[in-house]
């Protein structure tokens, strides 16, 4: 039997393939992109959804926060809410009805470059990062060191060249930074610097806010531009779980939303810590503390732009030692971008945590788990993606490079299968069967989807192992190190020359 015709046709239709491969492609008709909408995971009924609601309701209006600073209970007395005896602020249920009602929906967070534009509404996703890691991971020398202001430009400008990687929230702490003034300029202008995506930075003290504000506008180019697009949202812990204002915080909320700038409302208790053990009571001590928020951010400006935070953690019961990759984390998360999409709300939560210390098999399947099951629930914004392990604890520059490849596939399951007149006709199958070559290798068909259908992978490995062994048995590590190099050897500050000069003229910048 002569099989030359059957090789010369498969090496045509590998040529052919290649050639598909590298062709360009518009953004409108990549196979994943920002926003795609998930929602198909829903691990709570209908039934369930309305028992956390009302259970939320009822704890505000029984329990209450605690500790809110004066100008928060002056705020939120105004719009209805009872003070008690005990300081205990309390909410009544047609007042929490009453902000929903007004409370921001369908928001867009901007970025710098209008075609990295996230917009909340529905279902769409996004992936992010977000974090406060005392710790780099050098996955080579397995040591973890200090993190520094450089390492959070680096890996910014990382983020700034990953597509699947969406925006770009705090990573870490600029530990080579000992003034907090200091520290939060350096964190929100090393951020600025390496990506022109949205950007997520936070404050430690309100009167650090002004300078903060200032050096965004200069970045703006002037208070007005800033208004029109505000790239910088500020990630605010609002409450300290359980059921308890954070004084500061909450005054650096307010002052955000009078300035224009969005807020996420982030509760983070911790399961059978600081929120309570059964996942379905955490869920509810969560939604009742950002319905809090909601209320107060409303009462402060109707229709202030706040995303819904709820962020609960998980602990390790045996040890108090919070295991942000654990199956229970994923169902957190996807239970909590239920609540959001009940509430209509733009919402956010934490996805793609590792425990493990190094970018291993733990690291890939805690993320992998995490991050596709809050897709699938339609989560809008799901932070900490990449990039973060030891329980937030370290991050690692060569995970952002792994984990844009892993977000990839993540959004691929978020896309589903497309079911039209044309992906079920038979009219290939008949082509290639009746009189044809017998394979789809070369089919028009197969050529038309290899970009729009399939997603590619850009440092892990499909070689068989054959051609591994040829190519010297590369590893995973190598390839992300390799990728991660190149990219930092090319991509330089995205502010104008001139604006970095005045800014590190009026401020003191770390990195370089």
């Amino acid at each position: 039997m002569n099989c030359e015709p059957r090789r010369a046709a498969r090496a045509g239709g590998r040529e052919a393939r290649r050639a598909a491969r590298a062709a360009p492609l518009s953004d409108a008709v990549r196979p994943v992109r920002a926003g795609m909408s998930g929602g198909q995971y829903k691990p709570l009924s209908e039934a369930s959804v309305e028992k956390i609601h009302q259970s939320a309701l009822e704890a505000l209006e029984v329990i209450g926060l605690s500790q809110a600073p004066e100008s928060g209970v002056k705020a939120l007395t105004e719009a209805g809410a009872i003070q008690g005896d005990d300081g205990r602020i309390r909410f009544p249920r047609a007042l929490v009805e009453d902000m929903l009602a007004v409370a921001a929906r369908d928001i867009t967070l901007h970025a710098r470059d209008p075609k990295h534009d996230l917009h909340l509404s529905g279902s769409k996703v996004h992936y992010g990062t977000a974090g406060a890691a005392v710790h780099i991971v050098d996955p080579v020398t397995l040591d973890y060191r200090e993190s520094t202001a450089q390492d959070l430009y680096d890996a910014a400008r990382l983020v700034d060249n990953l597509d699947n990687i969406h925006f770009y929230q705090r990573t870490m702490v600029c530990r080579d930074v000992v003034d907090n003034q200091e520290m939060d300029l350096n964190t929100l202008y090393g951020s600025l610097a390496g990506t022109r995506k949205h950007v997520g930075t936070s404050f430690s003290d309100p009167s650090h806010v002004a300078d903060c504000l200032d050096l965004i506008h200069m970045v703006a180019g002037g208070e007005e531009k800033w208004l029109e697009r505000p790239f910088v949202s500020n990630s605010n812990c609002f409450v300290v779980p359980p059921m308890k204002f954070a004084e500061e915080s909450c005054v650096v909320m307010e002052d955000c939303i009078r300035r224009g700038m969005p807020v996420l409302l982030l509760s983070a208790g911790q399961a059978g810590a600081t929120a309570p053990a059964p996942i379905a009571l955490t869920i509810v001590q969560a939604v009742a503390e950002c319905l809090a928020g909601v209320v107060y951010v409303n009462a402060v400006k109707k229709g202030a732009p706040a995303i819904f935070g709820t962020w609960p953690f998980v602990s390790d019961l045996r040890t108090g030692a919070m295991s942000g990759g654990s199956a229970e984390q994923a169902l957190l998360t996807a239970g909590c971008a239920q609540m959001h999409k009940f509430y209509n709300l733009p919402g956010g939560a934490a996805s793609g945590i590792s425990d493990s210390k190094l970018p291993d098999m733990q690291a890939g399947w805690e993320q992998g788990i995490t991050n596709s099951l809050a897709g699938l629930a339609g989560l809008n914004m799901c932070y900490e993606a990449v990039g973060m392990h030891a329980s937030l604890l370290g991050f690692c520059l060569e995970s952002l490079v792994l984990g844009d490849d892993l977000l990839g596939q993540a959004m691929r399951l978020v896309r589903g299968i497309d079911v039209t007149e044309d992906s079920t006709s038979i009219e290939a199958m008949k082509q290639v069967c009746m009189g044809g070559p017998g394979h789809y290798l070369g089919s028009d068909q197969t050529l038309k989807l290899m970009q729009t259908e399939y997603i590619y992978p850009s440092v892990a490995n499909r070689m068989s192992p054959k051609e591994w062994n040829e190519a010297g048995k590369p590893v995973l590590l190598d390839a992300a190190i390799a990728r991660k190099n190149e990219i930092l050897s090319k991509a330089g500050s995205v502010i104008d020359p001139e604006i970095d000069r005045a800014i590190r003229a009026k401020y003191n910048i770390y990195f370089r």
